[in-house]
């Protein structure tokens, strides 16, 4: 079974950097990308994901508000938050998985702008 993902972040190096990885996977596919959750919602629906790779800090709407907007759904997706806000046990990891996250990676910063 293929895990479908959907990447709404918005940095587009970063939106890269996770088309590259999952390309290599034969287990995932990437069936679309957003800047920010506003972006995001219609393809979401239509894409239509196993799992949503959401970030915190982006333009318009944060991350943790398109979480609990999902989760509270009629059809919420698993979303794993990747963000360089959310080190291993600092409040923002809480208030993400406090929100309906399933889990939460923290972003690289080396490298990235």
């Amino acid at each position: 079974m293929t895990v479908r993902v959907f990447v709404v972040d918005d940095s587009a190096v970063v939106r890269q950097a996770i088309t590259h990885i999952l390309a290599g996977n034969a287990e995932m596919e990437l069936v679309g990308t957003a800047p920010n959750p506003m972006l995001a919602v219609d393809a979401i629906r239509k894409s239509q994901p196993d799992v949503l790779l959401l970030d915190i800090e982006m333009p318009g709407m944060d991350g943790l508000t398109f979480l609990r907007q999902i989760m509270e759904s009629d059809a919420p997706i698993p979303t794993v938050i990747c963000s360089t806000l959310t080190a291993q046990g600092s409040r923002m990891a809480l208030d993400a998985l406090s929100a309906g996250a399933v889990s939460v990676v923290t972003k690289p910063r080396i490298g990235l702008k």
